[in-house]
């Protein structure tokens, strides 16, 4: 009976711990967006037109996460790292 519990409650939380191992990024140019898959701080980011998404990487901070794919893609106008959103501040931040 244990048992069915323990599953039960890793069944329940599995779609919040898939989640917020989720990034995304929205870029400002879409042209400058990889056309495959790009590794960056080992998080595999995959791009449809503007929208950027992720799963894995490292751990560091969101808005060093944000800087390094600005490097690689250009200005984003949202981001999002590991379930994390940043906020004006931090995006200015980001982007700077």
């Amino acid at each position: 009976m244990r048992a069915l519990i323990v599953a039960a409650a890793l069944f329940a939380a599995a779609p919040a711990l898939a989640q917020s191992n989720a990034s995304s990024a929205v870029l400002v140019d879409a042209s400058k967006a990889p056309a495959g898959r790009t590794i960056i701080d080992g998080a595999a980011w995959r791009c449809e037109g503007a929208s950027c998404t992720a799963t894995g990487g490292s751990s560091q901070t969101p808005v060093r996460a944000c800087r390094r794919v600005v490097a690689r893609f250009g200005q984003v106008s949202a981001f999002t790292y590991k379930g994390v959103a940043l906020g004006a501040e931090e995006l200015a931040a980001c982007n700077a």
